[in-house]
């Protein structure tokens, strides 16, 4: 027995060690073309290829990372990666760069050119999608917020202004990337053309067309596309010059079938096969079950079709990062995504294995003609619950607003990204506090703010929180939240003389989708500031709560907690000590209220007590051996400890 069992293992071997690669099967005998459209199938390079890719975003994936993320897509017999570009990363500040050297907390994420080589090292073709807008769920769709400082800007059409601000983002970002084309020897096999421009508000193809020639004039060779609801037609590209894919969640016949008698003759492909949905706050956890899964992906392969799932393996909003939907242009129908990305896709946030990885393989198996070399699934990353962390020390607000070194005064309200700070560029991501000195407020003071808020408020006089805390989505109707148009709140029972009037504003998240062109945080034009009935209209004292790296690694000098913990907002810290290699780990905020979180001093990203998140996944390599520091920013009620767990949390909404 033991005999036999030897044989076949060495015939399983030498079966195996026969398999071309995916690489050596499409270019043993030289490259001489790309990926072609010309017939009712694709070919790349003369061969015919089914493309089956994934999607999975560099920018939501730890750079340490990333290999297994990507052997782990290989390993379920797919043969090309897709991955958006960021824009608001490459460029955080108007004319300053980071492709991974460049300095800005997310830099350790930014170099794309490494991205793409162990995708190829990892024998796998890669689908680009470098926008400008990316949608995607990500900060205002990926454009960076200094763009608003430009009157009358208009994003996603061929308005000279912004136009001049793509045509120089893609001189620098373009040719990092033509060398990685396939045809000359890298895994680029097709490029996309802006991004659903279908679903825009309002269209102007003289856009894509100046897209579609910079990426051209700047030396991409390969297969441009597009990609957009079924529905949406050949409204937002140019069927001339661009191939059409599509992007659905499910129905993929009657997607195909549309897209077929748009574009009779050619290849069909799904762009965007929807694996599960995202969350917003509030929401309950989304999922969409395996069996429903099975049916959709089965039906898209047997079509026959090509397909890339979105996503493949979700990752992390990490940082300030999550994007939102909106609807009216007034932010009442706000809805910020939270910052775990894990989509319910086949690999889960901290890439884990699911049951949708499984039925990948299975039916990838099944359909793809073209047998290639895939590598043995790699071990899951390891996981640990840390022991538990005390809070140590605390700074109250004031102590905090102290700290800021670009404190900005106007006598008018002045929106975050208004800000004469960042070398001209405002401020992007955080809080910022309009605060007014020597107020006398009589008891019973009304406090109103014109407008919706952008995107939450919080209250305090001298210091002390006077706004309610958001315990419960209901909440979110009330005063200091979004839904509500020109909401107020009644400050004190009580008379307070040369009283300091702190107005906290969060940008909770710039919309990816929909309404794109009014993305202002902050105190913007559209609101004002009232006491009982009369406008406060000058002597602002501004204050950016940035978050950056430089800022919170600082040495505070922090305050005992032994007479307890102060109701916030405030920072709280603690402290611990790891003697080995450190591995993942989720931070369980489930006793927390509402903020942030800061592991040495990189912003992970926020809890909620309304859910449906209420765990943040903390990579190992954002921790070290020897003394590792938590910082919370808690907007309302901290908690004694900062408790860790194995797995995620999600509670029902």
């Amino acid at each position: 027995m033991l005999h036999h069992f030897v044989v076949f293992v060495l015939l399983v071997a030498c079966t195996s060690a026969q398999l071309p690669t995916l690489y050596e099967y499409y270019t043993a005998d030289g490259i001489t073309s790309g990926l072609s459209v010309d017939q009712p199938y694709f070919t790349l390079n003369g061969k015919n290829i089914t493309i089956l890719s994934g999607a999975m975003h560099y920018f939501r994936i730890p750079p340490q990372h990333w290999r297994d993320r990507i052997r782990k897509l290989r390993a379920a017999g797919l043969n090309t990666l897709e991955t958006y570009v960021s824009w608001n990363l490459h460029e955080p500040e108007n004319g300053r760069f980071d492709f991974g050297s460049g300095g800005t907390d997310m830099e350790q994420f930014l170099d794309l050119q490494t991205y793409l080589k162990i995708a190829q090292e990892e024998d796998l073709f890669v689908i680009l999608r470098p926008g400008p807008y990316i949608c995607a769920e990500w900060e205002w769709g990926g454009f960076p917020s200094w763009l608003l400082r430009e009157e009358g800007i208009k994003v996603r059409t061929s308005d000279q202004t912004y136009m001049g601000y793509v045509t120089r983002y893609f001189g620098e970002l373009l040719p990092l990337l033509t060398d990685l084309q396939f045809t000359k020897g890298g895994p680029i096999i097709a490029v996309q053309v802006e991004n659903e421009y279908g679903s825009a508000p309002t269209k102007d193809l003289e856009y894509i067309r100046q897209v579609h020639d910079l990426l051209r004039d700047q030396g991409i060779v390969e297969l441009l596309v597009s990609s957009d609801g079924a529905s949406a037609g050949t409204s937002g590209t140019l069927p001339d010059l661009i191939f059409q894919t599509v992007n659905f969640g499910g129905s993929p016949t009657w997607n195909f079938d549309t897209l077929k008698n748009m574009q009779p003759g050619k290849p069909i492909m799904v762009m965007e096969y929807w694996t599960g949905w995202f969350d917003h706050w509030s929401e309950s956890h989304h999922t969409v079950d395996n069996d429903t899964f099975y049916g959709i992906y089965n039906e898209i392969l047997a079509y026959p079709a090509s397909a890339s799932m979105y996503m493949f393996h979700g990752g992390t909003n990490f940082g300030f990062l999550n994007g939102a939907n909106i609807g009216a242009g007034d932010n009442s129908g706000y809805q910020p995504t939270t910052t775990s990305y894990d989509y319910d896709a086949p690999l889960s946030e901290a890439g884990d294995y699911t049951g949708k990885y499984e039925i990948v393989k299975e039916l990838v198996k099944k359909y793809n003609p073209v047998e290639t070399l895939t590598p043995d699934q790699p071990e899951l990353v390891p996981r640990v619950a840390y022991p538990s962390v005390t809070i140590e020390g605390q700074l109250s607000f004031d102590e905090i607003t102290k700290l800021v070194p670009d404190i900005v005064t106007s006598d008018t309200l002045l929106s975050m990204e208004q800000l004469p700070i960042n070398d001209g560029s405002g401020q992007s991501y955080g809080y910022t506090v309009y605060r007014q000195y020597s107020l006398n407020i009589p008891a019973d003071s009304v406090l109103t703010i014109t407008g919706h808020v952008r995107d939450t408020v919080m209250i305090l006089i001298n210091g002390v929180l006077v706004s309610d805390s958001l315990s419960s989505s209901s909440d979110l109707n009330s005063f200091g939240y979004y839904r509500q148009a020109n909401s107020n709140i009644t400050l004190t029972s009580t008379d307070i003389e040369d009283a300091t009037l702190d107005i906290v504003i969060e940008n909770w998240g710039r919309a990816n989708f929909g309404n794109l062109y009014q993305q202002f945080k902050g105190l913007i034009d559209s609101n004002s500031v009232y006491l009982n009935n009369e406008e406060l209209t000058s002597s602002w004292s501004i204050i950016p709560l940035e978050f950056k790296k430089s800022w919170n690694t600082q040495v505070f000098q922090w305050n005992s907690v032994d007479g307890g913990l102060a109701n916030g907002p405030g920072l709280y810290r603690g402290t611990f000590t790891l003697e080995d290699d450190a591995v993942d780990t989720y931070i369980d905020m489930q006793e927390w209220d509402k903020g942030i979180v800061i592991v040495n001093g990189f912003v992970l990203g926020r809890h909620a007590l309304i859910g449906p998140q209420q765990s943040l996944y903390l990579p190992g390599p954002f921790l070290q051996q020897g003394e590792n520091e938590i910082i919370i920013f808690e907007q309302f009620t901290p908690a004694a400890e900062i408790k860790f767990s194995e797995n995620p949390i999600f509670k029902t909404v």
